[in-house]
């Protein structure tokens, strides 16, 4: 009896996008069989990549990696964009990461949605050779979006994978990409002009002034940057709710030192003090000041 075929194992980065999703999709026009992988951290979730693995019906790993991202993006080697994101220290952390769970796994390909062109930084051939030289898995990391512009893979020569069958997107427009997700019938996909909270200028600004302020800062200190209106007295970090939700998670991320401050006889915002020092006075003063001036008193 003539044992059947096994089908070659892809392991696809998933960030739930319609690129990432596209690149599975061609995989799976070959038959393969592919698995995804996404990352969560303190400044991204695997949301999305949750809701596209139901459209793409295929099983999703997750790894945290929040701690080791939180001190990539504190010293990046290879630099930041615009604001404060480390682009290709971030693809490069993720594929060592998917490197690893390759290996344990006996999967013999890594798969991303990358796109030639589509991000200056990261996604120009140079750096997208750096990644894959860098990650330990030259020739086997393949992007199925861009591939027949780029050297053909270990897993393309050894005909794991048809390079035939794989496109030749470039460029930043996505309406090759859209075509083809109405080609497949690909209806839940998120809008392409979400991206990453690194490359959000305002977050950036806070974000670096929380690295010089404190650089030994951890997880939850980054949380409450997303919250809330922020101010600096000092080495003290006070932030001020904005509504009843915002109020709730500064409680939620109160910590032992922390210091709390509510006012009785209005409606108004719940203030954190966290220093890194001692509460100062002035810190305290200017913490009611904020109630104060943010609040809506009752009448």
């Amino acid at each position: 009896m003539i044992k059947k075929k096994e089908k070659t194992r892809g392991l696809a980065l998933l960030s739930g996008g319609l690129d990432s999703i596209l690149g599975v999709k061609v995989l799976q026009k070959q038959g393969l069989d592919i698995t995804g992988i996404s990352f969560v951290s303190y400044f991204f979730n695997n949301d999305l990549a949750k809701k596209a693995v139901k459209e793409l019906k295929i099983e999703l790993k997750t790894i945290d990696i929040s701690n080791d991202h939180l001190n990539m993006v504190k010293n990046p080697i290879y630099g930041r964009g615009k604001t404060i994101n480390p682009c290709i220290d971030c693809h490069l952390m993720m594929i060592k990461k998917a490197g690893e769970f390759l290996k344990k796994n006996n999967f013999e390909f890594i798969s991303t949605g990358e796109v030639l062109g589509q991000r200056p930084m990261s996604q120009n051939k140079q750096a997208m050779r750096l990644i894959e030289k860098e990650s330990g898995f030259e020739g086997y990391l393949l992007r199925p979006l861009s591939a027949k512009l780029l050297k053909p893979t270990i897993v393309e020569e050894k005909g794991l994978v048809e390079r035939d069958k794989l496109l030749d997107i470039s460029g930043r427009s996505r309406k090759k990409q859209m075509l083809l997700a109405n080609k497949w019938k690909i209806k839940k996909y998120p809008s392409p002009s979400g991206g990453c909270i690194l490359t959000d200028i305002n977050f950036g600004e806070k974000l670096k002034k929380l690295f010089e302020k404190w650089p030994n800062c951890n997880g939850q200190d980054v949380q409450l940057l997303k919250i809330g209106r922020y101010f600096w007295e000092g080495n003290n970090l006070i932030i001020v709710g904005r509504n009843k939700e915002e109020n709730g998670k500064i409680h939620k991320l109160k910590q032992k030192g922390d210091v709390i401050i509510e006012p009785k006889e209005f409606s108004g915002p719940t203030v954190l003090i966290r220093g890194k020092d001692n509460i100062l006075e002035r810190s305290l003063i200017k913490a009611k000041d904020l109630i104060i001036k943010y609040s809506k008193k009752i009448k």
